[in-house]
């Protein structure tokens, strides 16, 4: 018998299909909707037919059906204050508002808080001219990162190895506009040395809760080759995120960022997710994102043992402080399947086929849709295939299992998956 809550989960990658399993298997979830969701998610609840962009269709929606909980998601909502929006229809809403997402959605105004809060961070220069820009380049060493200021699904970082790149990025992004409106401002900074650590936080604003550290992979091909994706693979917990760590990284990085918020007069309900590098000198801050990761939640929930309405619900009510989280031991690993062409030209509308279930594994979907053939491919990143167990070793295996069991013409994903905590052998 399942009972009465609903919830309302905005977008329709892996991300949200795996919120929506996760909230699944809670027996006082009586309701799930998506909104767009995809072929994956019509299997844990309802899909609706609104965009995550659509901001007035869901918010009257929304206020009609009044979802217990709404939880937001991609960035791009969030930085068009969707969240904002539906708090001001009396609903309990788990993202930032407006304010608050522009962690994200300007990473130069992220910068001027993270130095103002004395966060360590890379050496940095935001530039609405293109001339300026190139003049500060030219006086850091290389290699170094040309970034585009706004939202660019991902790939508007471009690590370059000479002055003549770093140019040619510039232009690309000031002048071309490859990145849209992203790219009027640029932000560069110095390349940080070190590996890469992904820690997600669940903030109501004052309190913190620290989820296990996570490693992200991408590169679209094995041993980090190729071009950045929006993400080939994850797994939890990354070794180097000891306890130890982590308090460092909630007093020196978290909390002063919590502080700066305040100061500016946001209160942020929702995910603080630290891209950290973690160099001879300590981690320092790459980058904020204000929602959870993708493909990191596909690793992080099945770890979760504390209920996701518990926690995402105290986060959206600001009660966080009386909430004790408990993590299950053990590891969880997601492969990416991606589409032929992917990040450059995906080639869509493949046909898609799937065998059996495997124990301890789970296929998010993440791009697909239902087509006259039968299940097809719709986006870039196909599925995220997620194992957990004991350790991380026996993760990857189930996994991979389940990798066997999926196939549509061109797949590709990376069988590296862990490398950094497995060894070169794994």
């Amino acid at each position: 018998m399942r009972g009465g809550a609903t919830v309302l989960i905005i977008g329709g990658g892996a991300r949200e299909h795996a919120l929506g399993w996760s909230f699944s298997r809670d027996p006082r979830i009586g309701k799930i909707w998506f909104a767009p969701g995809n072929a994956g998610t019509a299997g844990v609840g309802e899909n609706l037919p609104w965009a995550a962009t659509d901001g007035e269709g869901i918010a009257s929606w929304a206020a009609k059906e009044r979802p217990g909980l709404v939880v937001v998601g991609p960035e791009g909502p969030l930085c068009a204050g969707l969240a904002d929006r539906l708090r001001s229809l009396g609903l309990r809403v788990f993202g930032p508002g407006k304010d608050g997402a522009r962690l994200e959605g300007s990473k130069a105004f992220c910068k001027e808080l993270l130095v103002s809060q004395k966060i360590p961070t890379a050496r940095a220069g935001s530039f609405r001219v293109l001339e300026e820009a190139v003049r500060f380049s030219e006086s850091l060493p290389c290699p170094q990162v040309v970034k585009a200021d706004g939202l660019a699904a991902g790939k508007g970082v471009v690590i370059v190895s000479s002055h003549a790149e770093a140019v040619a990025a510039i232009r690309q992004m000031m002048a071309e506009r490859v990145f849209g409106e992203a790219g009027a401002t640029v932000l560069i900074e110095e390349f940080l040395e070190g590996e890469e650590l992904s820690v997600h936080a669940v903030t109501d604003g004052k309190n913190l809760v620290i989820l296990p550290g996570a490693q992200d992979h991408k590169r679209v091909g094995e041993g980090d080759t190729g071009p950045n994706t929006g993400g080939m693979g994850a797994y939890a917990p990354a070794p180097r995120a000891t306890p130890e760590l982590l308090r460092l990284v909630k007093e020196k990085i978290l909390l002063p960022t919590l502080e700066g918020l305040r100061a500016r007069g946001i209160g942020y309900r929702g995910v603080l997710y630290a891209g950290l590098m973690l160099t001879k000198s300590g981690p320092k801050v790459l980058e904020y994102n204000c929602r959870f990761g993708d493909p990191e939640t596909q690793v992080l929930l099945p770890l979760m043992e504390t209920p996701l309405w518990d926690l995402l619900g105290a986060a959206a009510d600001g009660n966080l402080a009386h909430l004790a989280v408990k993590i299950r031991p053990g590891s969880a690993l997601t492969v990416v399947l991606a589409a032929p062409g992917y990040p450059a030209k995906p080639v869509l509308g493949q046909v898609v086929r799937i065998g059996k279930e495997q124990p301890d594994a789970y296929l998010f979907h993440a791009g697909t849709r239902q087509g006259e053939q039968g299940l097809e491919t719709a986006g870039g990143r196909v599925f995220a295939v997620t194992g957990w167990g004991e350790d991380l070793k026996t993760a990857k295996q189930r996994a991979e299992a389940l990798v066997a069991e999926v196939s549509f013409p061109g797949m590709q994903f990376r069988r590296d998956i862990g490398h950094r905590a497995l060894g070169a052998a794994s």
